[in-house]
């Protein structure tokens, strides 16, 4: 038994990365009485804790908290070893858990105005040091530690103020009093321009979307909204929403794009316009920073094969996960060119954390503009019967997702159930545009997702064709258990909405 779990130790090394390797070393730096004398070689740790024992096949729970601390559970699945092997206590200590949490969410750049602050530690021990080796010689200097953290805050007021809220929640945990940080005595090199001054420690409310001034007269807009400033009991509550780390690869978009339904088993028309929303799908998440794979006219068969063979990937070094979906469909889901119909259930079982372990705790966000195929409601035509004297179409009733079944997913649904949506067939849809115009607009300035998606109802139902007689009211259901913001792009955003009559 124990020959078999060292040769799981060394399929465990030989998954992991350089940096896992530092990271789970700094994870046990309150364990072992001594530094193991190689960072990059993970049988090296292995060996001590095994021989300081601290870890065995008898006793995996530590080896199992330091691949789920560092988002790795499908690494404990490929050695048949249960996340469950972890009991309610934890071997690795709180602080070095948050200093952990900490490194993730610096950027590069960060780590670089981080070391020019530090001016109390030599230059040449911080050369080549990444944020996890900062740490340490800070310790080293007796700079921070478990119950002082002050002067850490002091240096992240300057460089990212958004983590000193982690250093809150953490001492908040432990039961210690939360401190004012130091003032920094050194220049601020660098300033946020997503962080507002008057920061308030409560659960960012949802901005209205509605036109509306302010009490001092001004337009009230995404970035002015905050009416924590007029309610006293919102000082007092110390709790804090956290971002989902973005920090990493950003992940796969897949769009599933179905055009021709010419031979269809059901009465569909084909899409036109559903090119000029592809086209901005795949300029906009590229954009972002996502690997955008695209399949044309699938059937439903090969929808299935699509999502589960998305959840059989390995994404334990991917952000999130992106799927879009452009076809006709009925309340509870999409069809195929055939025809035939995808339950979207069936869909998000292919990810959920049970079929795709590495993407738990990571956020999941599906997209739906699909066409349904019933009879015609007050005016509007449903897909499958075309209004030729409007370029204005009918393109969804889907299902009612208010109560999601998996963690961490979010289902952006273009119609709220029992309703239509529509596609402009030289302009693409009303959703996936306003969807892709509000990304490019709100990404460059830290907005999270859910508001965006807040944004994008306000503008489609304030949409209507020259009749005025057409409307739409998407609906985002989601369960995620943080905010999702989109690191800002370096590269200038896509110029999207060209018309087109062209279509695959």
């Amino acid at each position: 038994m124990e020959m078999d779990f060292q040769k799981a130790l060394l399929e465990v090394g030989k998954s992991l990365s350089t940096d896992e390797v530092e990271a789970l070393s700094f994870l046990c730096t309150d364990i072992l009485s001594r530094k193991p004398v190689s960072l990059d070689c993970a049988s090296n740790l292995f060996s001590l804790l095994m021989k300081e024992d601290r870890l065995s096949a008898g006793n995996p729970q530590l080896l199992v908290e330091l691949l789920l601390t560092i988002q790795r559970p499908v690494i404990l699945q490929n050695i048949k070893l249960s996340s469950q092997s972890s009991s309610t206590s934890t071997l690795i200590s709180p602080y070095r858990k948050l200093l952990y949490r900490l490194s993730e969410q610096m950027t590069e750049e960060e780590l670089g105005e981080m070391k020019f602050l530090l001016t109390d530690i030599p230059r040449r021990k911080l050369d080549q040091k990444s944020t996890l080796g900062v740490f340490l010689e800070m310790e080293h200097m007796d700079l921070i530690n478990e119950s002082s953290l002050e002067y850490l805050e002091s240096i992240f007021k300057s460089v990212c103020p958004a983590l000193n809220e982690e250093i809150r929640l953490y001492r908040k945990e432990i039961g210690h009093p939360v401190s004012q940080p130091l003032t920094s005595q050194n220049p601020k090199p660098f300033y946020r321009n997503d962080f507002r001054e008057d920061k308030s420690p409560q659960l960012p409310p949802q901005p209205s979307m509605n036109p509306s001034k302010s009490p001092n007269g001004e337009m009230a807009s995404l970035d002015t909204v905050n009416p924590e400033k007029n309610n006293p009991e919102s000082q007092e509550n110390d709790e804090v929403l956290f971002d989902y780390p973005m920090t990493g690869n950003r992940g796969i978009c897949l769009i599933v794009d179905n055009f021709d339904f010419s031979k269809s088993c059901q009465n569909l028309n084909n899409r036109e316009g559903t090119k000029v929303d592809r086209d901005a799908l795949k300029e906009v998440f590229e954009w972002l920073g996502y690997d955008v794979y695209i399949y044309l006219d699938r059937k439903a068969a090969q929808i299935k094969d699509l999502f589960a063979y998305i959840g059989q990937r390995d994404h334990s070094r991917n952000d999130s996960l992106v799927c879009c979906i452009l076809s006709h469909g009925m309340e509870g889901g999409v069809y195929g060119v055939d025809g035939n119909f995808v339950e979207i259930k069936l869909l998000i079982e292919c990810i959920n954390g049970e079929k795709c372990p590495s993407l738990i705790e990571k956020p999941k966000m599906l997209f739906i503009q699909a066409c349904q195929g019933c009879k015609q409601q007050y005016p509007v035509n449903p897909d499958g019967i075309e209004d030729e004297t409007t370029q204005i179409s009918a393109d969804a009733k889907v299902v009612d997702l208010r109560s999601p079944v998996i963690a961490d997913l979010l289902v952006g649904m273009s119609t709220v159930p029992d309703h239509v949506s529509f596609r402009d067939k030289f302009s693409g849809t009303w959703y996936i545009q306003s969807l892709c115009k509000n990304l490019i607009e709100f990404v460059p300035r830290r907005i999270d997702l859910v508001s965006i998606l807040t944004k994008v109802n306000f503008d489609v139902s304030s949409m209507t064709d020259y009749s005025r007689l057409k409307k739409q009211m998407p609906q985002p259901a989601f369960s995620l258990r943080k905010r999702v913001v989109f690191p800002v792009p370096e590269k200038p955003p896509p110029k999207i909405g060209a018309s087109t009559k062209d279509n695959p």
